[in-house]
């Protein structure tokens, strides 16, 4: 009970900070005004689901970022087959720490790879080096930019007085507190409210083969444009990912959803161009979001061009709320994706093993692991994993 009496006096306390007014939020909740205010004031008791929608919809209103914005997946070609320049220079990383690998993707031959860094080399000069950063990749390369002091748009402009031909560019827009529902703006799409330059859209949820009563909860995704084309847009509900993923509750991740901008080729070119002159992460986003779409609210007798624009969509794209900066979110590499594999993979077969060696007293698991030899790729793994950053770097 004391609980309870907490969170409604919070609840009024955060709607006064944020300068909300009880029928506004009343609104955005699909809630009547003098019901909210019945909860506010202990009147009514309020089941734990209506108090987190009221919580989370609060949330969208908070002023003080409800948004970050983050480089999530970069790959550069550059016309040349000399790969350690590339690491060396461009990466400022040292060579001799890369692990060499004879094997490559999109035709290339071989790589070389730091963690989720990876550069890879084709001996045809048209194709010459890809350097590729996915997510991880994009976090533990700024892990390395922090401690060379340098920022993301130092390592653009020296990929670009390199050479350096944009193949992809993936800009991330984390969306911590709930403005997006994805839900609605598939629903908006279905009934023609999203007005855009893209004609095609899809969506799906997260386990579509699933039974009826085994959906709650699932992911939902929302493709914009074509997935061929030089610009789409991907929306999804990325705390459902990351439960998937690392088993994190949805109630306890940092992101709930995420909108991602994906850029290819000249696309993704023009995108950097306009980062380098402005340097504003936020109006090279935003300018693309809004050259594409915008999502209305329909008015019978109006035409689509005149609907006036969705209250919640406003906020997302600027309307009310603080400017955003480009955030950084560097975390070093780890093996963590090899641990959560032998976790889910292999632990239960040796833990039944080491069971066997017990009540059978043998020691075949103690004598496997005694006789088990490294490659020089594990040497390798070993020496960039002990190895302090500021040794790794150039």
């Amino acid at each position: 009970m004391a609980q309870r009496n907490l969170d409604y006096r919070l609840l009024k306390d955060r709607r006064n900070e944020y300068g909300v007014s009880q029928n506004k939020l009343a609104t955005a909740c699909g809630l009547s005004r003098p019901y909210l205010n019945q909860i506010e004031n202990g009147g009514v008791t309020a089941s734990t689901k209506i108090m987190r929608k009221i919580f989370d919809q609060l949330e969208s209103f908070n002023p003080d970022l409800p948004l970050t914005l983050l480089f999530d997946y970069v790959r550069i070609r550059f016309p040349t087959t000399d790969v350690r320049k590339i690491i060396q220079e461009i990466l400022h990383l040292k060579f001799d720490y890369m692990l060499h690998e004879d094997y490559a993707f999109y035709s290339y031959q071989e790589q070389y790879v730091m963690g989720d860094i990876v550069v890879m080399l084709s001996h045809e000069e048209d194709k010459g080096v890809l350097l590729e950063l996915k997510g991880r990749g994009c976090r533990q390369f700024e892990t390395f930019l922090l401690a060379q002091k340098r920022s993301w748009y130092d390592f653009f402009e020296d990929c670009l007085k390199a050479g350096g031909v944009m193949k992809r560019l993936d800009l991330a827009i984390n969306d911590r507190v709930g403005l997006l529902d994805i839900p609605e703006l598939t629903k908006k799409c279905q009934q023609e409210e999203c007005i855009s330059l893209f004609r095609t859209f899809k969506s799906y949820r997260s386990g579509e083969l699933l039974k009826p009563d085994e959906k709650d909860g699932m992911g939902n995704t929302l493709y914009i444009g074509s997935l061929k084309s030089e610009v789409y847009f991907c929306l999804y509900e990325k705390d459902y990912e990351q439960y998937i993923k690392l088993g994190i509750p949805l109630d306890q991740t940092e992101t709930k959803n995420r909108f991602e901008i994906r850029l290819k080729n000249d696309r993704a070119y023009y995108a950097i161009q306009d980062l380098l002159k402005g340097r504003s992460i936020e109006s090279t986003t935003f300018s693309i979001i809004n050259r594409y779409l915008r999502f209305a609210d329909k008015v019978e007798g109006k035409r689509r061009t005149n609907w006036p624009l969705n209250e919640q969509w406003g906020r997302f794209i600027g309307r009310n709320r603080k400017e955003i900066q480009l955030t950084s979110e560097p975390k070093p590499y780890t093996i963590e994706r090899t641990l959560n594999w032998l976790g889910r993979q292999v632990a239960p077969t040796w833990k039944m093993a080491k069971e066997l060696d017990r009540l059978n007293q043998t020691t075949y698991i103690e004598n496997m692991v005694q006789n088990a030899r490294l490659s020089d790729r594990h040497k390798k793994i070993l020496e960039q994993q002990s190895m302090a950053v500021e040794n790794l770097i150039i």
